[in-house]
């Protein structure tokens, strides 16, 4: 019989390899039942963890550790891809973990940092606000990249960076295009979460956006997607909710592009036409944009500029070329043909 390898562990009990690795050894930063259910199965396989493998991984001292929380969303992908040049192209390792929606990146990195011995941390997406106790216990330079706001409200902003654009800027813009275009019944798919966010951002732009016209914002109008996670079907199944409500609505704004696909499907599901009843704009400028029918008005994020001035400043810092810095990139309105200007 082959050998049982920890990735058909993972996808027997449809997590990530990295949650098996957590689960195998103890940490404290995995759901208990999903640690259970992962025991279950390493038992009933009779999978054996390759200890020798994970030893040699500790000892390398030249490692650079990337927390990606949100990594059902593409955005990220053509960022890991450059970060992974960089980092071999000075000579470093990579060490690549995707953190679950119900655990604090911090505190995965706090276990990553003493595990692998890394030299520096890079964040991609999640919370913009963590314990100033917890960020001091890192002890390696640390970027926050596409979150720009006070990480800490008790921490010096030198003691850590950020490389991003600025989120409630650029959804103030996007919305004002709506609105220039004659629009006022905006609809809004957003997250909800109550921790501070690029999210929260986007949508306090959008707000902001409203009462600067004075448009009264219609909470009916703002829709949740189903738990914090951006997918073309959480994009469908939240605006399929919105239309089923009857909320009266001329455009849809949508603060993920993945969400925005999912949202052209449901509309033309209920017989609705983009931009001739509704139109619809995303946010991120993603490649998938480019190929939707109609094609996709969007956010477009800087992300090579973003990470390649992440990458550089990681490596200035390790080097102790350069303090922290907090960089923010402009973004762009590309126009598409899913919005229309009103009669």
């Amino acid at each position: 019989m082959a050998e049982i390898t920890i990735k058909e562990i993972a996808k027997r009990c449809g997590v990530g390899v990295s949650t098996v690795s957590r689960a195998i050894n103890d940490h404290s930063d995995i759901n208990p039942e999903t640690k259970k259910r992962i025991m279950d199965a390493i038992r009933e396989t009779g999978y054996i963890p390759n200890n020798s493998a994970r030893n040699l991984k500790r000892i390398d001292a030249k490692c650079i550790g990337v927390l990606v929380k949100g990594i059902t969303n593409p955005f990220f992908a053509p960022m890991i891809e450059k970060v992974e040049q960089e980092t071999e192209k000075r000579g470093y390792a990579l060490v690549l973990r995707h953190v679950e929606a119900y655990e604090n990146e911090v505190d995965v990195a706090l276990e990553l940092e003493k595990e692998k011995r890394l030299r520096g941390i890079v964040f991609l997406g999640g919370s913009a606000k963590h314990s100033a106790d917890k960020m001091k216990q890192l002890n390696v330079p640390v970027i926050f990249a596409t979150i720009g706001s006070d990480i800490s409200d008790e921490l010096s902003r030198n003691s850590y960076s950020t490389v991003s654009v600025d989120d409630a800027l650029e959804s103030r813009k996007m919305v004002e295009y709506l609105i220039g275009l004659g629009h006022k019944k905006i609809a809004i798919l957003t997250e909800g979460n109550d921790e501070p966010s690029i999210v929260q951002l986007r949508l306090e732009g959008y707000i902001d956006a409203l009462k600067k016209h004075d448009i009264e914002v219609d909470k009916s109008l703002i829709k949740y997607v189903d738990k914090r996670i951006y997918t073309m079907k959480n994009g469908y199944e939240t605006t399929k909710a919105l239309i089923d409500s009857g909320a009266k609505f001329t455009a849809l704004f949508c603060i993920s592009d993945v969400l925005a696909v999912g949202a052209l499907r449901a509309l033309a599901d209920a017989g609705l036409k983009v931009p001739e009843d509704v139109s619809v704009a995303g946010f991120d400028g993603q490649e998938l944009s480019e190929y939707t029918i109609p094609r996709l008005t969007t956010i477009k994020q800087p992300l090579s500029d973003i990470s390649e001035e992440t990458m550089s400043l990681l490596f200035d810092l390790i080097e102790e070329k350069r303090g922290h810095k907090h960089l923010v990139f402009p973004s762009e309105l590309v126009v598409g043909q899913s919005t229309r200007e009103l009669d």
